[in-house]
């Protein structure tokens, strides 16, 4: 695509109120591929003034109607699909096909989803003599991450249009050609002006403004928890709604009765894909003593089958991390794991590749939990295995980090997997590979956030309620 050089606001594309940019990098190939407008306070403004003045109309609209939007929007969406691929491979590094498959794959099914809810939620029940009204809150800010750019949009703003909210997103940095497309899809998709704004720009500037300004009802953000101490602090100085979907590091259980080949294989793969940028990932694989070693050596051997290189090869399964400073920050978590005394079994930071923000994918063995490995989130393609006497044990490693946003559970059957992952504290686990469900909430424990996403719990975070007393 060619990058626009204004911004989305008011249903058209505007110029930015000042003269500053910011270069998108290719991370494979570390050139510079397009330049967007790096966007000010001003700009949040206006983009916030004309999804204020848009908000009215857009409240109002029948539920059916703003679910025939959301349909156009999915099926702008889906006719772009191959386009959206490409984009974010080249400012992400995906691999192409894992682009094609999930990154410009689900936010369609997720976008559909909410147009069925819209049609079909009860936005009024009646309760004894009272009739209760679920309400739009509002305006909403959303402050997007790069890891998955284009779902992470559509997973704040197609929530907040069916349930009558209008939007600003301000996307990360790294990814805004994609958000940009979006803004294009929200164009075909024939929303009134105002109801979606995307204005580019740095954290510190526009995701800043966007999240302190008065008019701005709810803020949604992911990312990570030190920012989101942030946006949450100020936030609750002006008594504003927050939802917050921030880090992780979450356990992948195998119990003793589990099948060890094909937990391991799940787990291996599950750190690896999207070059383990997914703030879900199970990045501490938990195994009984007895079965160390035979998990140590299958990762081993998976791993091996993970080749990292141009993202556009078809046989390319990892690309690179997103830019320098995350290239710098992993590689510093993998020189803190061997200084503390894990046993690198595989990768490290040698990088393969003289050119582009490669790291090899990599397995740490021996690891224990006080470690800072198995501890902090790491966002790369890294993997810890840790060892556990029993299931107490477990249980307790696997809820010993201030994260509870995933996990996964390991067993002979499943009700003996959902039984431990009832104990866990965290927000979503899998059972035996469970698979990916758009309707299900998506959300955090502790300090990976507030809140939810996807599904009608999803919806229900851009509601507030009335009641009418008869």
């Amino acid at each position: 695509m060619k990058a626009h050089n204004s911004m989305y606001i008011g249903g058209e594309w505007r110029p930015a109120a000042g003269p500053g940019t910011i270069a998108v990098v290719n991370p494979a190939t570390e050139q510079v591929i397009a330049e967007v407008p790096a966007g000010t306070a001003e700009d949040v403004d206006a983009a916030v003034r004309a999804a204020r003045a848009a908000f009215p109309g857009w409240a109002a609209t029948a539920p059916a109607e703003r679910a025939a939007r959301l349909t156009a929007l999915r099926d702008a969406m889906a006719a772009r699909k191959d386009e959206i691929a490409e984009t974010v491979t080249a400012e992400l590094g995906s691999p192409l096909r894992l682009s094609k498959a999930v990154h410009a794959s689900v936010p369609v099914a997720v976008a559909g989803s909410y147009a069925e809810l819209a049609a079909s939620y009860a936005f009024e029940e009646r309760i004894g003599n009272s009739t209760v009204l679920m309400e739009p809150v509002g305006v909403v800010g959303a402050i997007t991450p790069w890891n998955y750019p284009l779902h992470q949009i559509v997973a704040k703003v197609a929530p907040a249009l069916a349930a009558g909210c209008t939007v600003v997103v301000k996307p990360a940095e790294d990814t805004p050609l994609t958000a940009q497309l979006f803004a294009e899809a929200v164009h075909e998709a024939g929303l009134p002006a105002g109801v979606v704004n995307v204005v580019t720009g740095t954290g510190a500037v526009a995701g800043q403004a966007l999240a302190a300004h008065e008019d701005v009802d709810l803020v949604s953000f992911t990312g990570s928890t030190a920012v989101g101490r942030l946006i949450g602090a100020t936030a609750g100085a002006a008594i504003k709604r927050v939802a917050l979907e921030l880090g992780g590091k979450s356990a992948n259980v195998i119990l003793p009765s589990a099948d060890l080949a094909k937990a391991v294989k799940a787990g291996v793969a599950n750190v690896m894909t999207n070059s383990g940028q997914t703030c879900s990932a199970w990045t501490r694989m938990l195994v009984h003593t007895d079965r160390y070693d035979e998990a140590v050596e299958a990762a081993a051997a998976a791993v091996a089958s993970y080749r990292a290189g141009d993202p556009h090869d078809e046989l390319c399964r990892v690309g690179p991390v997103v830019n320098a400073t995350q290239h710098a920050r992993v590689r510093g978590h993998i020189d803190k794991g061997v200084a503390e005394g894990a046993r690198l079994v595989t990768g490290g930071v040698e990088p393969p590749y003289d050119t582009g923000y490669f790291i090899a994918p990599t397995v740490f063995a021996d690891v224990t939990p006080e470690m800072s490995i198995a501890q902090e989130e790491i966002f790369g393609p890294v993997l810890s295995i840790l060892r556990y006497e029993d299931e107490d044990d477990a249980l307790r490693i696997a809820n010993g980090t201030v994260y509870g946003l995933a996990g996964a559970v390991w067993a002979g059957d499943d009700s003996e997997a959902a039984a431990f992952a009832r104990r866990m504290d965290t927000g979503q686990v899998d059972i035996n590979g469970g698979r990916f469900n758009p309707l299900a909430p998506f959300g955090g424990y502790k300090q990976s956030g507030v809140g939810r996403e996807l599904g009608a719990h999803g919806l229900a975070e851009y509601l507030q309620t009335k009641s009418l007393q008869f």
